[in-house]
């Protein structure tokens, strides 16, 4: 029988047996947000997707490791107007996720991965992790899987990521690396025939917006309560999603699942 390696489709007798063995357990959380037309909302299929790849990699590897269910829900205010868009205010994620740790810990699974799809999480993932280890518990890291690939892009998509000076590079909201690696690990849910590439925002206070939650007076950068409609219209912002491609996404995916398993055994030898 192929091995278990989603917590949730384990039986009981098989979670007490698995978890004598004290597993690194991986917690995927993601958001359902506007991804550009394109693109499917739910990027918590991807952190799942890819935490379960990690997992595999790892337990061929003889290191011990676990997913739980994915939280599909983030905190990012911009994003609750978007048809079917859902998210959560601060104070709710902050007590699921605490509550989510605190059931594993209770466990013994003490050896925690946070493996976070989206931005807007991450403020509240340090505000919890940090408040457990004031209360004296487990140390519990978090890999952010699109800063960690963004900062590879380079090496999965050579001369693509290195636009013309002016031209819109691959890298952005609603393109890389999320649209690649959604091509890749979920062609069925694409629209590649619906992209649309990024429309400049109207003007907020009179004055030029410069990002999510940001607009521009003279030199000086103010932050203002946004919404997706305000910062990027077609839900594209900063980049070209024509860039995108299943290949590129595939090898972006794979290095992340090799480049996590070793995290996994790392992480159980580490304590």
């Amino acid at each position: 029988m192929q091995r278990k390696l989603k917590l949730a489709e384990l039986t009981s007798a098989e979670a007490r047996e698995r978890f004598t063995r004290r597993p690194v357990i991986l917690l995927p959380l993601g958001s359902l947000e506007e991804q550009g037309p394109h693109a499917p909302m739910g990027d918590y299929l991807l952190a799942e997707r890819l935490a379960v790849m990690m997992a595999e990699r790892a337990v061929q590897q003889g290191a011990e490791a676990l997913v739980a269910p994915v939280i599909p829900f983030g905190y990012a205010d911009w994003f609750r107007p978007v048809p079917g868009g859902i998210a959560l205010r601060r104070e709710t994620l902050s007590a699921l996720l605490e509550d989510t740790l605190d059931s594993l810990m209770g466990h013994g699974l003490d050896r925690v991965l946070i493996v976070n799809g989206h931005s807007g999480n991450n403020p509240t993932i340090d505000e919890v992790t940090r408040g457990i280890k004031r209360r004296g518990g487990a140390l519990v890291p978090c890999l952010h899987i699109w800063r960690a690939l963004a900062a590879k892009w380079p090496a999965f998509a050579g001369d693509v990521a290195k636009p013309p000076p002016g031209a819109l590079g691959p890298i952005g909201h609603g393109a890389d690396p999320v649209w690649s690696v959604a091509l890749a690990l979920f062609p069925e849910l694409c629209r590649p025939d619906l992209m649309a590439g990024p429309v400049p925002p109207p003007p907020v206070l009179g004055l030029k917006v410069t990002g999510f939650g940001a607009i521009r007076f003279e030199d000086v950068e103010v932050t203002v309560p946004l919404e997706i409609d305000d910062i990027a219209p077609s839900g594209v912002s900063g980049a070209n999603p024509a860039f995108g491609n299943a290949e590129t996404g595939a090898r972006a995916a794979t290095w992340l699942a090799e480049t996590g398993a070793r995290l996994i055994a790392h992480l159980r030898a580490a304590r």
